[in-house]
């Protein structure tokens, strides 16, 4: 299956470059541009697309507000968010998070892994390193709120759902956990897929907000 992507970046060498290392690609094609958040809108609103990339710090409409209008407007289904961003804009892409995007990369991240995070996007998951979410939930918890909010939804999860979900809002991998409860990694992506359709979140990028602004895990904890 062909991933389509649409880029969205102010900078025109930057497009151009992104666009050369996707069109290498059998399995990749590129469908579109846009050069800030409103023109992606108005892109996507002509153009089908399984995954946008998209740059945060741009003119008219940034990346945050353009990822928040794009997933109320498709709250389950394509296409999906994958932020770019840098070190010194952390605040912004944990802000892209919550309006619902799959997840984050630096824009120097080698050609490889952005195909590769392309890719795991395009099937429905998200790209943000464990530990890079936690050290971003850790630096802006604060943005959260006065403070944590009891959900609802949590009480839908059984006594094994609910560990899962703590382990991952603690940075392990799938990996990691089936380690940890001792049952196969396939069982631990069943659970995670579980507690996603419970608590009608997009991937475990969202699920790891949420634990935070309930209180099921707290910053350092």
């Amino acid at each position: 299956m062909t991933v389509r992507v649409v880029i969205v970046d102010d900078q025109a060498l930057v497009r151009a470059g992104f666009r050369m290392v996707l069109d290498s690609q059998p399995d990749l094609e590129v469908v579109g541009e846009a050069i800030d958040g409103a023109d992606a809108l108005r892109v996507l609103a002509r153009t089908e697309a399984d995954v946008v990339v998209m740059d945060i710090r741009m003119p008219t409409m940034d990346g945050v507000e353009a990822t928040r209008r794009l997933c109320a407007e498709r709250p389950a289904g394509p296409p999906r968010v994958l932020v770019l961003t840098t070190f010194d804009t952390e605040a912004d892409a944990f802000a892209a998070l919550q309006a619902g995007a799959s997840g984050f990369l630096l824009k120097n991240v080698p050609p490889e892994e952005l195909l590769a995070a392309i890719r795991v996007v395009a099937q429905g998951d998200s790209v943000v390193a464990p530990s890079i979410t936690r050290r971003l939930l850790d630096r802006f918890a604060g943005q959260l709120g006065a403070g944590p909010t009891a959900d609802p939804r949590l009480a839908q999860l059984t006594e094994r759902e609910r560990e899962v979900l703590l382990l991952v809002a603690q940075g392990l991998s799938n990996a990691e956990i089936a380690a940890r409860v001792h049952v196969a990694e396939a069982t631990v992506k069943t659970h995670v897929g579980r507690i996603l359709a419970k608590l009608q979140l997009r991937d475990r990028v969202q699920a790891v907000v949420l634990a935070y602004e309930s209180g099921l895990v707290t910053p350092g904890g």
